[in-house]
């Protein structure tokens, strides 16, 4: 599936329309791809086991795809996610203005990513509730499956979108913590986040992650990124106005300058990142925000999957 396009994500006030769009998108795909297997997930089916009760099998689906399958009901499901998006002001980039061509930043893409993850949980049937945070925890909500519930968050996500803020500093330590003591049952923890803290306090992020670990959740962590400029640096060689989001600092120069350092440092933080993810059994997937959404859709489908089995 590719990204939707530019001019359907402008307006992202249908947020539940997009997302729905991207899940069936994203299910039509499953049936051509080596993922096909989980497409039954979807339509609320599983496969049907030789011995079990024929009254559950679902015969115009057989007529279809001359495959058995037997209907699920909520009872069979117990899987709970809880969805954490960093609201802080480093995920607005690349800025969004209504003259410019640019529709989607960090914050746009998590946002519309985790609504179309709710549109999957609720067709699953599966309970998911909704942590926003920079400098603190702003919100968080409690896993329910409901479609009062799923509206409640896509106004959160509303709100979030629409209501940008410069200058607001990130604390991904001090928040997921909180979320981890706050999370009692096992659960899928998806992050979206871009990850850039200050360089003391990436320890401490570290410590966090693994909080959850300990308490036993499932952890995926989207490193949410505009590649071509916040890790390959691809900007033309001309003098920037370069302005940090979350300080407002400011720093002019010609791109080409720092660009190799630049990269440089943005590998070891991205390797370092990824071993801290491998070492304490974290899922982590680059969710570079001008690809789409097949790779979050894909890597939440892969790890539900780990968890039934």
């Amino acid at each position: 599936m590719n990204l939707l396009e530019h001019a359907d994500v402008r307006d992202l006030s249908k947020l539940e329309l997009l997302a729905r769009q991207v899940v069936e998108g994203f299910i039509i795909g499953l049936h051509k791809s080596p993922f096909h297997g989980f497409s039954v997930e979807f339509a609320e089916h599983r496969l049907y086991n030789p011995g079990e009760d024929t009254r559950n099998i679902d015969w115009k689906v057989f007529a279809r795809t001359d495959r058995m399958f037997t209907k699920r009901f909520e009872e069979e499901t117990n899987l709970r996610c809880q969805i954490i998006i960093d609201a802080s002001s480093s995920m607005y980039f690349p800025e969004v203005t209504r003259e410019g061509n640019n529709y989607t930043n960090k914050l746009r893409f998590s946002a519309l990513a985790a609504a179309s993850l709710m549109n999957l949980l609720q067709r699953q049937r599966d309970a998911f509730g909704l942590s926003i945070f920079d400098e603190e925890l702003r919100t968080h909500t409690h896993c329910k499956s409901s479609t009062s519930h799923y509206r409640l968050m896509l106004t959160h996500l509303h709100q979030l979108i629409n209501n940008p803020e410069r200058n607001r500093t990130t604390s991904a330590a001090k928040a997921l913590h909180q979320i981890a003591d706050n999370v009692h049952k096992r659960s899928m923890v998806v992050i979206f986040s871009d990850m850039f803290e200050q360089s003391e306090d990436i320890e401490h992020l570290f410590a966090a992650l693994q909080h959850l670990r300990h308490n036993k959740h499932e952890v995926i962590l989207f490193h949410v990124v505009d590649k071509s400029k916040e890790i390959d640096f691809e900007f033309e060689n001309r003098p920037y106005l370069f302005i940090d989001m979350e300080s407002g600092e400011k720093v002019r120069l010609q791109s080409n300058q720092v660009k190799d350092y630049y990269i440089r440092q943005m590998a070891q933080f991205k390797e370092n990142l990824k071993f801290k993810c491998l070492q304490y059994r974290i899922d982590f997937v680059e969710a570079d925000i001008n690809e789409g959404f097949r790779t979050v859709l894909q890597s939440y489908l892969v790890k539900r999957a780990r968890m039934r089995t």
